[in-house]
């Protein structure tokens, strides 16, 4: 951690499930101040108050500004002195943006641009946006606008010095217990005495806890090249695994009901397709996809080709490591959330 001794970090949808989980993890280090950006000033004023209450002896590090990734002015009121941005503001819901594609391009793809846009001008030194499986091979409004934010953040490196400012992105899967996810729905159902709604249980979906996504940030952050897209390599299960695991866990007899697919959404998800893994690097845990940094003269590769290709394949949630309802309850187990609702079950 001691690139972030003294140094300030902008969190962009700091309020968020990730702004949370980056701020349990480094207010009580030697980082010198955390900027929480945002528009929703009530989302703010809590979080104020609770870590106030949970770190009085930090709290003083965390600065929160009021904007909105849309207005490139209230980006750059909060730019100033910042070293580090981990940029996770989004629209991220797939329904929402099905009906409202044009608020997702405002921000995911103009209001990444924005950021991008100040951050050079201020030259910071690292940034990192976060992105999502559902941007590979995308069907929907959301995936696609993260897709277009993808292009842009590697567009951008190409157009300044790394040494100036390092600019990557990462990419993952579904977030457990993050907010708006279904694990808290189901739980909430559950303790309603209402059947479980699954979609569609033959679906499936990539896993990861959020400690998980902020350890690949920072797995970014430092071994990422500017231009990067670096991939976390995370296990999946069936919609169905994953309801069984959470009815078991909390002792319900509580029937899984399937609703129907919603709009816009897949049966399975890619976190890394054919066409990148014809030129990326397996890092272990990771997958790192560099950018593509030939130039617009392509007059030279009509002479000139690639023949070279890497032997990795399409890499999605039917081809990684699939878990079984036991496995998934280890997982489940080791949420912060999910122990807490586990406690509350067993006082009442």
């Amino acid at each position: 951690m001691n690139k972030f001794t003294g140094k300030t970090l902008l969190i962009t949808g700091g309020t968020g499930s990730f702004g949370n989980a980056v701020l349990k993890r480094f207010l009580t280090t030697d980082i010198g101040e955390i900027r929480i950006f945002s528009r929703d000033e009530k989302k703010q004023d809590d979080m104020r108050h609770e870590y106030q209450f949970l770190y009085p002896e930090f709290a003083h590090k965390i600065k929160f500004y009021i904007g909105d990734v849309r207005d490139i002015s209230s980006v750059r009121n909060a730019m100033h002195g910042v070293n580090y941005i981990f940029h996770a503001a989004a629209l991220k819901q797939v329904p929402s943006c099905e009906f409202f594609p044009l608020e997702a391009v405002k921000t995911n793809v103009i209001g990444t641009d924005n950021v991008l846009t100040a951050a050079i001008e201020e030259g910071v030194e690292v940034f990192i946006g976060l992105s999502t499986d559902k941007a590979a091979y995308p069907v929907n409004a959301m995936g696609t606008s993260k897709a277009m934010m993808e292009k842009v953040i590697v567009a951008k490196s190409r157009t300044v010095s790394p040494e100036k400012t390092k600019i990557c992105c990462t990419r993952y899967g579904n977030v457990m217990c993050s907010r708006g996810s279904v694990i808290p729905l189901w739980i909430d159902q559950i303790k309603s005495g209402k059947p479980i709604t699954v979609t569609e249980p033959s679906m499936t979906r990539f896993i990861m806890a959020l400690e998980e996504a902020v350890d690949l940030v920072l797995f970014a952050f430092e071994h990422g090249e500017s231009g990067d897209i670096l991939v976390q390599k995370a296990p999946a299960c069936t919609i169905e695994t994953l309801a069984t695991a959470v009815k078991e866990l909390f002792g319900s007899d509580r029937e899984i009901q399937k609703i129907g697919i919603r709009h816009g959404e897949k049966m399975y998800e890619t976190l890394l397709t054919n066409e990148e893994c014809a030129k990326s690097t397996d890092m272990g845990n990771f997958y790192r996809v560099p950018a593509d940094n030939r130039t617009l003269n392509y007059d030279k590769y009509f002479s000139e080709g690639d023949t070279t290709r890497n032997t990795l394949t399409e890499f999605n949630s039917n081809n990684t490591t699939i878990l079984n309802v036991e496995q998934v309850k280890e997982k489940l187990l080791e949420l912060e959330y999910v122990r807490n609702e586990l406690e509350n079950a067993e006082k009442e």
